[in-house]
């Protein structure tokens, strides 16, 4: 039998809103470190205009990408937005130089949340400012911060949200958002979105997976391509997606959409090439065999986590 990637290309983020699946995420275009402006903008501006014309609805980014030059190259690229586009940004984690998100053998990312209200508003407007826009189609909690009550952190979101600054809020997770803390932020507002570390290679995520799906609620893989290793050339995933005449990286997403129609998919490049192939990967469509090849493949790679 041969099984799409996906019984459907979209979902509806709130029961409301639809975005296309297979997304853009805008995190690497920035300078290294994810410090800094990116280093050739207009090649940065270059690829968001591509990933819109390919059909791109979904663009992930934060106001801790740059700091700030994130969501202005956005902007640059995209202002004034078309009407289906949702640019998905977030807020509550602090930065203090481009090496505090190091990852790799022999590091510690140096991670730092601050859910104070005051912060997190004033962080909504300053990204309001930087998108040049009156809402924000989705903001998410860039990391619950365990110092301040989550009642107060998720209340000044949703405040700015029934001031109409804030169309949809989200959660996102490192380390990842449980069930038990989805339960506790849904008593206080409405969550349409849960952004996690999932991949093909790294299934820890799959009890929260299909807890959303049950909900309702989006699922945003972070890292959909892990971290080098899954995709790179020389990986037994690689070997796999040749005999199949497509990319590691294609074949990682197509499965990402195949586990679950709620998943949205945030890859990140700064080249056109391959974003095109990543775009590709809708049209994937294997047997349930070579799905399983595919899996047992990746199981035999040693997950990334952070730190």
């Amino acid at each position: 039998m041969t099984v799409s990637t996906s019984s459907a290309n979209e979902f509806l983020l709130g029961g409301e809103t639809p975005v296309n699946r297979l997304g853009y995420g805008a995190m690497w275009l920035t300078g290294p470190g994810m410090w800094g402006p990116p280093e050739r903008p207009e090649e940065a501006i270059a690829v968001l205009r591509r990933a819109v014309e390919l059909g791109v609805t979904f663009i992930d980014t934060a106001d801790s990408y740059g700091p700030g030059y994130n969501e202005e190259i956005i902007r640059a690229a995209l202002h004034p937005y078309p009407e289906d586009l949702i640019i998905a940004t977030k807020g509550g984690m602090l930065r203090s130089g481009p090496t505090d998100w190091q990852h790799g053998e022999g590091t510690t990312p140096y991670i730092v949340a601050c859910g104070r209200p005051e912060y997190l508003r004033q962080q909504v407007e300053v990204s309001l400012l930087r998108l040049g826009v009156e809402q924000i189609g989705m903001y998410q909690l860039h990391r619950i911060d365990s110092t301040v009550p989550l009642e107060d952190q998720l209340g000044a979101l949703t405040d700015m949200q029934a001031e109409g600054k804030i169309r949809h809020i989200g959660l996102s997770g490192q380390p990842e958002i449980t069930i038990e803390q989805l339960t506790a932020a849904r008593a206080i507002t409405e969550i349409v979105a849960v952004e996690n570390l999932y991949n093909v290679a790294d299934r820890a995520g799959e009890k929260v997976l299909r807890h959303v799906e049950e909900e309702g609620i989006a699922f945003i893989p972070w890292f959909p391509l892990g971290h080098g290793d899954l995709v790179g050339s020389g990986s037994r995933l690689a070997e796999v997606a040749a005999d199949f005449g497509a990319t590691a990286a294609q074949l990682a997403l197509a499965w990402l959409l195949r586990q679950s129609p709620n998943t949205i998919l945030i890859p990140g490049t700064t080249s056109i090439a391959h974003l095109e192939q990543n775009m590709a990967a809708r049209d994937v469509r294997l047997t349930d065999d070579q799905w399983r090849e595919v899996e047992e493949a990746a199981a035999r790679m040693k997950p990334w986590r952070p730190a």
